[in-house]
């Protein structure tokens, strides 16, 4: 079992990771069927909570199916995140997680998100400033460091263990980087295997197979993975890595009658969540995500991307499994998406 604060996990657990505009309650419910095992709110602004932003309040909205659930917040300010984890705490999450790592330029260059990894004694004072301000147990993710010049995560696991946090889960790249190149997973091995550290340790970047789960963990010996870009579209990743640590087999890949349902569940959710137009329009992003491999299905999500009536909607994706009913998955493991400005820990 794994440990943070007093939420119990299952032994080597899977987390679904925070992902701007990816990881709002439709999408975390369909990975939490899938088998999740904990999940985040997409990163919420300090400032904004504070101004009563509407859509910063909007994504603190959790459901109890959801638990164990985190709201995730960022900020370069120490009273800023002071006054919003106060804030968060109210709502009454699992957990309270800081955003150390994103490093999308709108973020990073306002000295938050991955920019405060230029700073280590900034990102102590304001990890010591929230845990100092809620009951709730405190995590924080972040990646390596700001570039190869300063890959400190080793001195960053120290000195937040130190200032309280309850759990750390690292990107396997530097900001520098963003999503490019492959992620290294040497130094979070390194931060695990530190006798000083007591917290659990999560490794994160790319995650898409059930192979690389197992040998990632055990090669690094982390206490879970955290999966963000490859569940986008195929929240099956979470069964199947489950499925194949469990018993060194495979699944087999989700029929289409699998993915439209999944797939419906999603667009009905989001209706219910965010209205009709709103859930209609943002749902749009992920059509292609869920129909990925099927051939000659273009003209199929052009329709999808152009309705706004739900019941239109449906009729195509029930005539998506009539048309390709039989049709056979070739292969389970998915290949990452590229969604840099989604923030994907």
């Amino acid at each position: 079992m794994v440990k943070i604060g007093n939420i119990q996990l299952p032994a080597f657990p899977l987390l679904l990771a925070p992902m701007e505009d990816v990881s709002d309650p439709p999408f975390r419910a369909v990975c939490k069927d899938n088998g999740a095992d904990l999940m985040y709110t997409e990163f919420i602004s300090s400032e904004g909570l504070i101004r009563d932003a509407i859509k910063s309040r909007k994504k603190l909205d959790i459901f109890d199916y959801e638990r164990p659930v985190g709201i995730q917040i960022f900020g370069g300010d120490e009273e800023s995140l002071s006054l919003a984890a106060r804030i968060v705490d109210v709502t009454n999450p699992d957990l309270l997680d800081i955003n150390f790592g994103c490093p999308v330029k709108k973020v990073a260059l306002k000295g938050a998100g991955a920019g405060v990894l230029k700073d280590i004694d900034l990102m102590v004072r304001l990890t010591d400033a929230v845990v100092k301000s809620t009951r709730l147990p405190v995590t924080v993710k972040t990646r390596l460091g700001w570039d190869d010049n300063s890959r400190n995560i080793e001195e960053v696991a120290e000195r937040l263990q130190d200032v309280g946090i309850q759990a750390l889960a690292i990107h396997g790249r530097t900001r520098a980087q963003m999503y490019k190149g492959e992620a290294d997973w040497s130094l979070i091995g390194k931060v695990k295997n530190n006798p000083r550290i007591r917290i659990p340790i999560f490794g994160n970047g790319d995650i898409d197979s059930p192979e690389k789960a197992l040998t990632y963990g055990n090669r690094y010996g982390v206490d879970g993975v955290m999966i963000g870009r490859a569940a986008i579209g195929y929240p099956w990743i979470f069964r199947e890595i489950k499925h194949y640590i469990a018993t060194g087999e495979h699944l087999p890949p989700p029929t289409i009658e699998e993915r439209i349902e999944v797939c419906k569940k999603h667009l009905h959710r989001s209706l219910e969540w965010k209205g009709p137009i709103v859930g209609i329009f943002e749902m749009r992003r992920h059509y292609a995500n869920y129909l990925k491999g099927m051939p000659n299905i273009k003209e199929y999500r052009a329709r999808l991307v152009t309705l706004m009536a739900v019941e239109e909607i449906d009729a195509v994706l029930d005539e998506i499994v009539i048309h390709y009913s039989g049709f056979e998955f070739q292969k389970s493991a998915i290949e990452l998406i590229d969604y840099h400005q989604n923030c994907p820990l």
